[in-house]
């Protein structure tokens, strides 16, 4: 890309790499600058005034000066300023063209990232959080695989918890049949039971013991979990199917039982388990701590699991089978500490020596008060109302909507959940104004889809050929410009594991299209060349623009 380029042609230039540029913040000044000569004037102890001069006549002195820039200049007391030529910039987007990806390098070295994302319990209905780290951790896989990594993803399903004894306890409560067992049942007695928990000491603590017989290997118990399981778990991959969100392994908690023994002889050999007050624990707290770190609970005093011993035996597990160079786990901000507590016990036991393990917090999805978004029955919205409360609205938006086919509102209601979450950095709490994400105008799902049905409707039937080295306008220089920094965007989600990045590249992009067309009326034109090298770049925007969208998970509909 275009940054590469003039950094490789500078530092052969000066016979050194002390100077390399970015991207300008300040566009009606340059596309370019440096402000390195600073640092170069601390290595040299030299005048960064004589330096920045010195090296912006070498740059201006070069035989090949216009196949780069249009113009170099020192800005004092120390800033190189640089405006591409519009050779270089159609250079590029002709390779971009050509080549797959556009021209996006391959990793030095592929590496496997295992990214842990989803993380329903069973037997509950999937509600907005949900949606958040199943549609966050989506992008953020699809984003590793396009930068050239492989990438193994797992839902880790919390299948073997307090609720599934709670709903064990409703089912012989109710005497209902193992046959008669329905996802609607399940769904109106987990929340009694739970309910019913904080009331009455004597139920939550025979919910407790349901739940330690049932990991124990009751048969009765486990009959009833598998049914459970079944049922709650298609209607999670339903849910799923409907986000174009998927994985390559089901596995849950039950899955982490089989190493819990192995991970404690593992603890033990590295004289890491204590007992206190009868509970095995590992002290995780550091000398430089600011905060209180409590101990790792590996087992409690009465023999019981809990989330933190299954997370370390599923650790365990998947260095045993994958041994893998990442571990991502895409869950609330509110797991940080317990998260902190896992990694130190694999740092402390050398659990894993060479593996990144990775805590990629997301805030909550937030209503119009500022707080964690509700039905107005005071309850976090169950997806498939979520759904349906998204599609009622974009149809009553406008006339024509209501005649849209099933599958394009289907794929609107999509772009409308996910632009709407995935343009906020993933760490932070938003809010959900559906009303605002829904329309086709602003940062929205809806109006990037109508950009590019645009677009695509200006290029149906034509044919192009290649791009010439003119360009005609400032919004024709500005798009194409736009579209030589998609590497930058690329390399920023991947390293931050942030699609925000993607999601605002997208929409800047789309941006820079509309007032492309808006002002260079392509279809009308006159001039053959021109005509052509526009077609060109909006072909090359259409592209650009639905590979872009596959890793935020949205489609493109057939009519808006």
């Amino acid at each position: 890309m275009i940054i590469d380029i003039l950094n490789e042609k500078i530092s052969e230039i000066l016979g050194n790499d002390n100077i390399r540029v970015i991207r300008s913040n300040r566009r009606e000044l340059c596309d370019y600058q440096s402000d390195d000569v600073f640092k170069l004037a601390k290595i040299e102890h030299r005048n960064p005034m004589e330096i920045g001069e010195e090296i912006v006549e070498k740059l201006n002195s070069i035989s090949d000066f216009n196949e780069y820039f249009d113009k170099v200049e020192f800005v004092r007391p120390g800033f190189i300023n640089i405006t591409v030529s519009d050779k270089l910039i159609n250079k590029v987007l002709r390779d971009m063209m050509n080549k797959p990806k556009f021209g996006l390098n391959k990793p030095e070295k592929e590496e496997l990232f295992f990214l842990d994302y989803g993380g329903p319990n069973v037997a509950k209905p999937l509600h907005v959080g949900h949606m958040r780290t199943a549609i966050v951790g989506e992008s953020i896989k699809r984003i590793i695989s396009y930068m050239g990594h492989k990438t193994i993803s797992d839902v880790h399903l919390g299948d073997y918890g307090l609720q599934i004894g709670q709903v064990i306890y409703g089912i012989k409560k109710d005497g209902i049949d193992i046959n008669d067992i329905t996802l609607e049942y399940l769904e109106e007695t987990y929340p009694k039971m739970s309910a019913l928990c904080k009331v009455d000491e004597a139920v939550k603590n025979e919910c407790a013991t349901i739940t330690k017989e049932l990991q124990d290997g009751n048969l009765e118990y486990q009959k009833l979990w598998k049914v459970i399981l079944e049922i709650s778990g298609n209607d999670i991959k339903r849910l799923y199917r409907y986000l174009d969100v998927s994985f390559d392994l089901w596995q849950g908690e039950s899955d982490a039982y089989k190493y819990i023994g192995k991970t404690e002889e593992f603890l033990n050999s590295k004289n890491l388990l204590e007992i206190s007050e009868g509970a095995k624990i590992v002290n995780v707290s550091e000398e430089s701590d600011k905060l209180e770190i409590p101990p790792f609970l590996f087992e409690k005093s009465n023999g019981a699991y809990l989330y933190g011993t299954t997370d370390l035996a599923t650790i365990y597990e998947r260095m045993e089978r994958f041994n893998p160079d990442h571990i991502l786990y895409i869950v609330d901000n509110r797991q940080n500490l317990h998260f902190e507590q896992v990694f130190r016990v694999c740092k402390k036991s050398n659990l894993t020596p060479s593996t990144d393990l990775e805590f990629l917090g997301y805030g909550t999805v937030n209503g119009m008060d500022g707080k964690p978004y509700k039905t107005r029955s005071g309850d976090a919205p169950k997806l498939d109302n979520l759904f349906n409360e998204v599609k009622e609205i974009f149809l009553n938006k406008r006339e024509e909507n209501k005649s849209m086919e099933d599958k394009d509102l289907d794929i609107i209601v999509n772009a409308i959940l996910k632009f709407a979450d995935l343009q906020n950095s993933r760490e932070r709490d938003y809010i959900f104004d559906i009303n605002k994400f829904s329309n086709v105008v602003g940062k929205t799902g809806p109006y990037i889809l109508y950009t590019d049905l645009r677009i695509k409707k200006i290029l149906d039937g034509t044919s192009i050929l290649d791009l010439s080295d003119n360009i005609y306008n400032e919004v024709d220089r500005n798009l194409r410009l736009g579209l030589t920094e998609f590497n930058i965007a690329l390399n920023h989600a991947f390293l931050e594991r942030k699609p925000s990045y993607v999601a605002d590249y997208i929409y800047n992009l789309a941006v820079l299209v509309n007032n492309f067309y808006q002002n260079n009326y392509v279809l009308n034109e006159k001039n053959e060349l021109k005509k052509n090298d526009w077609l060109y770049v909006l072909s090359l925007t259409n592209k650009m623009l639905e590979e872009l969208l596959d890793l935020i998970m949205i489609k493109i509909p057939t009519f808006m």
